[in-house]
């Protein structure tokens, strides 16, 4: 599987790459902060890679910048979403002004997501 290990490959390569909004968002995830969930940067769910997710709950959450503004760019994140759900994923999209502008806001959002970890 080729494509499989090309999209590990690749997200590698971005964890040593977030951007800003994602180092932000990222801070507040990881070891367990937020309810205790293990979230996973820049997971690979062949053949997308998505910004961070809950891999047993199949939550994938994804931060959108100024490359998500036009209108083929946002017909890409369409198709890749329907893609995810058609897999059982459920996809929660923020902008990255979000992040930078209503940090705790995003997490609750996130936090409404999640069932109570037994």
């Amino acid at each position: 599987m080729k494509q499989d290990w090309q999209t590990r490959r690749r997200a590698k390569s971005l964890r040593r790459k977030f951007t800003d909004a994602e180092l932000i968002l990222w801070s507040r995830l990881k070891a367990g902060q937020l309810g205790s969930w293990h979230f996973r940067a820049q997971h690979p769910i062949s053949p997308y890679i998505v910004d961070f997710a809950i891999v047993p709950l199949k939550l994938a959450i994804e931060l959108d910048g100024a490359t998500h503004g036009s209108v083929e760019d946002r017909r890409h994140d369409e198709r890749r979403r329907h893609s995810l759900e058609s897999r059982g994923w459920t996809v929660i999209r923020f902008w990255n002004t979000d992040i930078y502008d209503n940090l705790e806001g995003v997490l609750n959002s996130i936090v409404s997501r999640l069932p109570p970890k037994p």
